[in-house]
């Protein structure tokens, strides 16, 4: 069965990411101002090779990171499957854009009994669907449920990413609420002729997608805006230039600003509106949420944040319901 609810019914069945990365042959600081500040950025020594080869330990700190959030999200029941590794002809096809294949939120995503791969704006990051297709296979072929495609993107000649025509879509700009879609906009990853598309699909299904505009350096909208059950939410309001979505203006809100937003502060992941995993360097947030009566997880994804995601975008749930 393919079905995701909203952002926090009972998760049952999830695709958890690997962890790999091969540099760009040239670095472009511009593409990676939504990092906070890492060993990728500006490292012009590391162009073209592979994030492994280089940094072998942390390598295996990083796999281990993610193991051991699937240790977590067994221990709660959760079916975890995870994508294969890019074979070798696969990652020679990014040529000077590198390769990734380390946010699975991102390449395709779930709004209710629809699957619907993205269109992913950085170059790098566009074969990422590849090692998950195999799983979507299996998964998606032999359930009841929609499967569709996103349109290729077009070219760009503009340097600037914000000028880029698109359509782009990407999950981590997604949160389904019920019938209502939020779809972040900053610049950086979704636009709004993505966006436009994402509507022509889904309404004929009863489905409304509202926009939802964001600071030019916040990738996307899970890094301003965590759903954690009904009625309580994580937010970054520096990161919401228009303010909060009207449907969500009276939730409970634990606030953030917009550095901690960078840091991942609102990526963290509802297994369930009572449990809620997040990284302890949130410990402060984590106290918030117990006082809201949320049992809260905590893993270290240190080296996952560096990378530009957290919980959430190293997931994407095929069940969530109650």
């Amino acid at each position: 069965m393919i079905f995701v609810e909203n952002e926090f019914a009972p998760l049952k069945k999830v695709i958890l990411t690997v962890s790999e990365f091969g540099f760009p042959e040239m670095m472009k600081v511009e593409d990676l101002r939504f990092l906070s500040s890492t060993a990728l950025e500006g490292d012009d020594a590391n162009a073209g090779k592979d994030f492994g080869e280089v940094y072998p330990e942390l390598q295996k700190a990083w796999e281990q990171e993610r193991h051991n959030f699937a240790l977590l999200l067994e221990k709660y029941g959760v079916e975890v499957l995870r994508p294969r590794n890019l074979t070798t002809l696969e990652k020679v096809s990014g040529g000077e854009h590198g390769y990734s294949n380390f946010f699975v939120r991102d390449p395709f995503f779930t709004i209710g009994n629809a699957v619907i791969e993205g269109s992913i704006r950085f170059m790098q990051r566009r074969n990422e669907i590849w090692p998950i297709r195999d799983l979507l296979e299996r998964e998606v072929y032999q359930s009841d449920c929609l499967y569709v495609a996103a349109p290729r993107p077009a070219m760009a000649e503009q340097e600037e990413l914000a000028l880029w025509h698109g359509p782009f879509l990407e999950g981590g700009d997604i949160l389904v609420y019920g019938k209502h879609i939020f779809v972040g906009n900053s610049g950086l990853s979704s636009n709004s002729l993505g966006i436009k598309w994402l509507s022509k699909l889904l309404q004929p299904y009863g489905y409304q997608v509202e926009e939802v505009k964001l600071h030019p350096n916040i990738l996307h909208l899970d890094c301003a805006l965590g759903l954690i059950r009904e009625g309580l939410m994580i937010v970054c309001g520096e990161a919401l230039p228009y303010g909060i979505p009207q449907k969500l203006k009276t939730w409970d809100k634990i606030v953030v600003n917009l550095n901690e937003a960078s840091l991942l502060a609102t990526n963290g992941l509802p297994i369930n509106p009572t449990v809620y995993v997040t990284d302890p360097v949130f410990g402060y947030i984590g106290d918030k949420l117990s006082a809201c009566g949320v049992h809260v997880e905590y893993v270290d994804f240190q080296i996952s944040r560096s990378f530009g995601g957290s919980f959430r975008c190293s997931t994407q749930p095929l069940l969530r319901s109650f």
